[in-house]
């Protein structure tokens, strides 16, 4: 059986261009009388939506960190900065990532994961990063909260203690000059 061959023909002679939506004109920029008379309404606004509610702009903090003295160092505000800080420097490790600049990957990495970090620190109150910081400078310092004992051998019943980790019953950081002295 031989098949025939078949020919099509399109007419596309009543096809027309997609309607393209309408282009919003940007707006005017604002005077410097302009900018503090706005300043001044949203000051005026935030604060009497604050008296109404007290929890105003505390909705996705935990609990426990809204009381938090403003000197404490993992402060909610500071923290809220330091995201900033670091959403801009995601944006500096953007562009050299695909410039191919060399560690510029892993530095984006370390910026997202730090963000990501506090903010889960903000929702769940649990600092879980081992550095602090605008740009991460400080090193968080572990400390022990319940004791671990030896249960066999020859340091049975003795504590068990790890180096670089502050101990409340001792009062200090044990180190490992502690350990070889026994």
């Amino acid at each position: 059986m031989v098949r025939k061959k078949i020919n099509a023909t399109t007419d596309n002679s009543k096809w027309e261009a997609p309607v393209r939506k309408k282009f919003r004109k940007p707006r005017k920029p604002m005077t410097d009388e302009q900018k503090a008379a706005a300043v001044e309404r949203l000051a005026k606004a935030r604060a009497i939506r604050a008296a109404k509610n007290p929890d105003y702009g505390q909705t996705n903090i935990h609990e426990s960190l809204r009381d938090l003295n403003e000197d404490h160092q993992l402060h909610p505000d500071k923290v809220k900065l330091w995201i900033k800080t670091q959403k801009d420097l995601v944006k500096v490790a953007r562009a050299s990532v695909r410039q191919k600049i060399k560690g510029s990957e892993s530095r984006l990495s370390n910026h997202e994961g730090y963000i990501r970090n506090m903010q889960s620190y903000l929702k769940n109150g649990d600092w879980v990063d081992m550095f602090y910081g605008e740009h991460q400078q400080g090193k968080i310092r572990q400390s022990c909260i319940a004791l671990s004992y030896y249960w066999y051998g020859p340091k049975k019943g003795q504590p068990n203690r790890t180096p670089n980790i502050y101990y409340p019953d001792l009062g200090c950081v044990w180190t490992t000059e502690m350990e070889l002295e026994g």
